[in-house]
C-alpha cells in the first residue's frame, strides 16, 4: 500500500496524482529514449555537430550539470568540514539533486563518446597527459561518494528502516559521513578545475586560452569557484520549487538564508576575480595572440556571439545575484531570493556555454569564418532525457524517503496546511498505541 511507504506523520499528494504527475514528465523520457537508441544504433551523424563542433550541446550540459551539481559536495564541505550545523537540514536534498546531476553527466558523456560500450577504455588505456583522463577518474570516483551518501536515505524508507540490519547501517554509515563529505570536496575540486583548464590550455583557441599558475590556467580555479557558488543557488531553487509543488514549507528560512548567504558570497568573490580575469586577458592575453577584443564578439552570424553575452554572464547573471544574495533584505524577501538563484544558474549555464561553443565558433585562421551550430533535435532529446530521469527521480525520493528533517516540525498534522500521510493504523493492522514502561497506554507519537 502506498501510505505505508510515505515517511510517517507527513503528507503526500493521492496517488493517483503523483502517478500522472509521472506520466507527464515520462513523455519527455520516452522521446529522449527514442533519440537514445537513434544515436546508439546510426551514431553521431545523427547530430549536427561536424569538423568545428566536436564538442557541442552534450559537452555544454554536461559541464553545467557538473556546475549544478556543486552544491552537493559545497554544501557536504560546510556541513561536515566547516561545521554549519544548520545545513544538515538540507544537506541530504543537495546530495539527492547532486547525485542525480553527476548521474545525468556521466549519461551524456555517453552519448557523446559514440561507443559507451568502449568507456572502460578511459580507465584500462589511461591517457596520463590528458586533463580528460584525471576528469573521467574523479567524475566516476565522486559518482560513488555520492552514492555512498544517498544510500542512507534509501535504508531510512518507512519499510526498510523496519530491518534491524537495514536500519543500523543506516546509522553507522551517517557517523562516518564527514570522511566521505572531505573525499568529495577533493575529488570534486579537481575535476571541477580540470573541466575549466581544458579550454584554458588550448593556446590555439585564443578566447579559451589563458594563463595561469604552473601548469594550472586561471579558469581552472574559476570553474571550481563558480560551481562552488552557483551549486549551493541550484539546490535552493530546487528546494524551492519543491516547496511550490508540495504546497508547504520544507526548510526553515535561516536555513536557507545561511546557504544563500554563504553563496552570495563566494559568486561576489567569483564575479570580482573573472572580471579581473576578462580585463587580463581582453587587454594582454589576446593582443600577444594578435586579436583585439572585439575580434571575439563581432562578425558573427546573427550575433549569437555579441557583447549582450558577456554584459550578460557577468553584469545580469552575476553582479545582480551576488548583490541581492550578500543582503540581508534580498535574501529575506522571497521575490528576490528567486530572482537571485535563477540568474546565478542561469550565469554559470552561460559561462559554460560560452566555454564550449563560442571558443569553437571563432575563427582562429585567416581563411576561416564563423561557424554557425545548431543542435539536432537528437541532442535535444537526449538532453533533456536526463533532466525527465531525474526528475522522476527526484520526485520518487521525496514521497518515499525522509528528504527534509525539518517537514514534520513545519507540517504538524494537527495544522490547517497540512495532512497526515495515513488516517488509519498501519497496512499491517498495527495498534496506534504504544504500551509505556508501567503497561498503560498512551497515543503514539505523529
Amino acid at each position: 500500500m502506498d501510505s505505508a511507504l510515505i515517511p510517517k506523520g507527513v503528507k503526500r499528494c493521492p496517488t493517483l496524482q503523483f502517478l500522472l504527475w509521472i506520466g507527464a514528465v515520462s513523455v519527455v523520457l520516452l522521446w529522449g529514449l527514442l533519440a537514445m537508441v537513434l544515436v546508439y544504433f546510426k551514431g553521431l551523424n545523427q547530430t549536427n555537430m561536424n569538423n568545428a563542433y566536436g564538442f557541442a550541446l552534450w559537452i555544454w550540459a554536461d559541464l553545467a550539470i557538473i556546475a549544478l551539481g556543486g552544491g552537493a559536495f559545497f554544501t557536504g564541505f560546510l556541513r561536515y568540514i566547516i561545521g554549519k550545523d544548520e545545513l544538515k537540514n538540507i544537506v541530504n536534498f543537495a546530495v539527492l539533486v547532486g547525485f542525480y546531476c553527476y548521474v545525468s553527466a556521466l549519461m551524456i558523456l555517453g552519448f557523446d563518446v559514440g561507443q559507451p560500450l568502449r568507456g572502460w577504455f578511459i580507465f584500462w588505456h589511461a591517457n596520463v597527459h590528458s586533463m580528460l583522463t584525471e576528469v573521467a577518474f574523479c567524475l566516476t570516483a565522486y559518482l560513488g561518494v555520492l552514492t555512498i551518501e544517498y544510500v542512507p536515505m534509501i535504508l531510512e524508507n518507512r519499510q526498510i528502516d523496519k530491518v534491524p540490519f537495514f536500519h543500523n547501517l543506516s546509522h553507522n554509515m551517517h557517523e562516518i559521513m564527514a570522511v566521505f563529505a572531505a573525499t568529495g570536496a577533493f575529488l570534486s575540486f579537481f575535476h571541477q578545475g580540470s573541466l575549466g583548464g581544458v579550454p584554458g590550455v588550448m593556446f590555439g583557441r585564443p578566447f579559451g586560452f589563458r594563463e595561469g599558475i604552473f601548469v594550472w590556467p586561471w579558469t581552472f580555479f574559476l570553474f571550481t569557484w563558480s560551481a562552488a557558488a552557483c551549486g549551493p543557488c541550484f539546490t535552493i531553487l530546487i528546494t524551492k520549487i519543491t516547496e511550490t509543488a508540495a504546497r508547504k514549507k520544507l526548510v526553515k528560512d535561516n536555513v536557507v538564508e545561511l546557504l544563500a548567504k554563504i553563496s552570495g558570497w563566494m559568486l561576489a568573490a567569483y564575479i570580482t576575480a573573472k572580471i579581473i580575469d576578462t580585463i587580463y586577458w581582453a587587454m594582454v592575453t589576446a593582443p600577444a595572440k594578435g586579436f583585439t577584443f572585439l575580434d571575439f564578439y563581432t562578425n558573427n552570424p546573427g550575433s549569437w556571439y555579441g557583447l549582450w553575452i558577456l554584459i550578460a554572464e557577468i553584469g545580469l547573471c552575476g553582479i545582480v545575484p551576488a548583490a541581492i544574495l550578500i543582503t540581508d533584505k534580498g535574501r529575506k524577501t522571497p521575490a528576490t531570493l528567486w530572482l537571485a538563484v535563477i540568474l546565478a544558474v542561469l550565469g554559470v549555464c552561460l559561462n559554460r556555454w560560452v566555454m564550449v561553443l563560442q571558443v569553437l565558433a571563432i575563427p582562429v585562421l585567416t581563411f576561416e569564418g564563423w561557424v554557425p551550430y545548431f543542435p539536432s533535435w537528437q541532442e535535444v532529446a537526449t538532453t533533456l532525457l536526463p533532466v525527465a530521469m531525474g526528475t522522476i527521480a527526484i520526485s520518487i525520493s521525496y514521497r518515499y524517503l525522509p528528504i527534509f528533517p525539518q517537514e514534520l516540525e513545519l507540517n504538524p498534522p494537527d495544522s490547517p496546511v497540512a495532512e497526515v500521510a495515513a488516517t488509519e493504523p498501519e497496512a499491517q493492522g498495527e495498534e496506534a498505541v504504544e504500551e509505556t514502561p508501567a503497561g498503560k497506554p498512551e497515543p503514539a507519537e505523529a
